[in-house]
Parts: structure tokens; sequence; C-alpha cells
């Protein structure tokens, strides 16, 4: 798992593990201070869901959406996991580097 979506994952369950794309775009760029396109979160999101990281539901479709119902997104057990090895990794490296 790379950084980025690390951090998607993380923004994820910072907002209680259930929200759509912009409101976890929002969540980084307020945590990081690094502005992020909606094209890098929905890009890291389907790459989590393809590896079982996180799944959706479809909220209400509303007119101002031209009738498209919102994605409401959750980290999956498979992506706790994954985010707990992604942080004992750098753990690991960061080991005897402290100093930097």
């Amino acid at each position: 798992m790379g950084t980025f979506e690390s951090v998607v994952l993380l923004a994820l369950l910072h907002l209680d593990n259930r929200a759509y794309g912009m409101e976890i775009r929002e969540e980084i760029e307020r945590r990081t201070g690094r502005e992020v396109s909606y094209g890098a979160v929905y890009t890291a999101l389907d790459r989590l869901e393809v590896k079982g990281f996180v799944s959706y539901t479809l909220g209400e479709s509303t007119p101002e959406r031209g009738g498209r119902a919102r994605k409401y997104f959750r980290v999956q057990a498979a992506g706790k996991a994954a985010l707990r090895a992604h942080r004992q990794k750098l753990a690991t490296m960061w080991k005897g580097a402290e100093r930097l």
C-alpha cells in the first residue's frame, strides 16, 4: 500500500468511517495542509476498493448532483490490517534514524 492510499484510509477513519470523496479530500487538506485533487482521491479509492480495503454504499440521488447518488466509503477489516502493517513497516524503517 502506498503512502497516499494510507492517507486516504486514515482520513476516512477520522471521518467516522463513512464519507464521500469530497469530504475525504477536505479532511486530507485540513490535516496535511496539502492540496489534493478530486481525481487523486477517487483513483486511490478505486485502487483501495479493488484491494478489498474499502467498500461503499450509495446514498440518495439528489437533483443538485444530476440525479446521481453519492458513494459513501468505509474502511474494511483488510484495510485496517493493511494500515497497521504499513505503520509497522515505517516504524521499522525509522529505527535508528530518529535523529533526523
